[in-house]
């Protein structure tokens, strides 16, 4: 049997507004039950690049197919394939939560048959039973993003767009949506943009970073940390006579650099931060090398670079690129 379309398929997509370039040349594929997120500062191209996806926009030039087919061609089969919920979220304040969903269902083309149990299904997936009478206006914000959620795949749709679909949440309800969001892999592909990195990591398979309307790394976020970011640290807090500690490490790893924090606590203990370019674990073989040589050791740990790290290194790196001067001909 043939292998099935990817989910998403873009292709040097462009997108400019009065000659100002919102999106250029961005190209990245999701495949079939993948949960990307889709991440870049204010005004790098994020929300255009959904929009064009959804059909909502046209794109000024490139291509883009969902499941197999072209959005720029068959507009209205798209919009069946993909349930999106935008950024502000946009709901009759004076509809029941019940009736508003009934009433997208029909919209979407769910058949009355059907309808009813879909509807108890996703009250029940989002957490919405208590409140499936209440009118939307009288819910609080973390409800009405969970109505959103709950219009948005009703129809068992392929594929979820989400642009901030935690914006404005608290931390229990930010949890409860990352649940919800979680327990959607395999079943349907979703693409969320969000500020929240830490969501992001938690949740996502894989993540795309965009700046400037550019694609700036994609990837798993430990293959990012590991391409953007390079080095490994540990931290150490050592006593002792530290005069061999450079040789002892360099014999452990050629690449381990030092430096200190501050000076030696009451206890005689120093912090110090040790950085090399391996990317595998040098825990062990370092604490073998400070003990031979009589050092005591409280405490060695590695820390592990955060997804912000990656996003703050990558989007830098972008605008470096930009900024540094060009080479002028001779």
């Amino acid at each position: 049997m043939p292998d099935q379309p990817l989910a998403i398929e873009v292709s040097h997509l462009v997108k400019t507004y009065a000659g100002v370039t919102a999106v250029a040349d961005i190209s990245f594929s999701v495949a079939r039950g993948e949960i990307i997120g889709f991440l870049g500062p204010n005004g790098a191209g994020k929300s255009t690049t959904m929009r064009i996806l959804t059909g909502y926009l046209p794109a000024t030039s490139g291509h883009v197919s969902i499941c197999g087919m072209s959005v720029a061609h068959h507009p209205d089969d798209i919009k069946r394939k993909i349930g999106y919920m935008p950024e502000n979220n946009p709901l009759p304040e004076d509809m029941r939560v019940s009736e508003y969903l009934y009433f997208r269902g029909r919209l979407k083309e769910v058949s009355r048959r059907k309808l009813g149990p879909r509807i108890d299904e996703v009250l029940e997936l989002c957490d919405l039973k208590r409140v499936r009478h209440k009118i939307i206006g009288q819910l609080s914000k973390g409800y009405r993003q969970r109505v959103g959620i709950a219009e948005a795949i009703l129809a068992e749709p392929p594929v979820i767009i989400m642009d901030e679909p935690t914006i404005g949440l608290d931390p229990h309800q930010i949890l409860i949506v990352r649940d919800l969001i979680a327990s959607l892999r395999g079943r349907m592909t979703v693409i969320i943009s969000s500020h929240i990195l830490p969501e992001i990591e938690m949740t996502c398979d894989r993540v795309l970073i965009i700046n400037q309307g550019r694609v700036v790394a994609q990837g798993t976020p430990a293959d990012l940390r590991r391409e953007i970011l390079g080095q490994s640290n540990y931290q150490l807090e050592v006593a002792g006579d530290l005069g061999s500690l450079p040789s002892a490490l360099t014999a452990v790893e050629a690449t381990l650099t030092i430096s200190a924090s501050g000076e030696p606590d009451p206890d005689g203990f120093r912090a110090l931060t040790l950085t090399t370019d391996r990317a595998d674990e040098l825990g062990e073989p370092i604490l073998r090398a400070l003990l031979a040589q009589n050092l005591r050791v409280r405490a060695l740990t590695r820390t592990h670079s955060t997804l912000e790290d990656v996003f703050l290194a990558a989007t830098r790196r972008s605008w470096d690129a930009v900024a540094a001067p060009k080479p002028v001909a001779k």
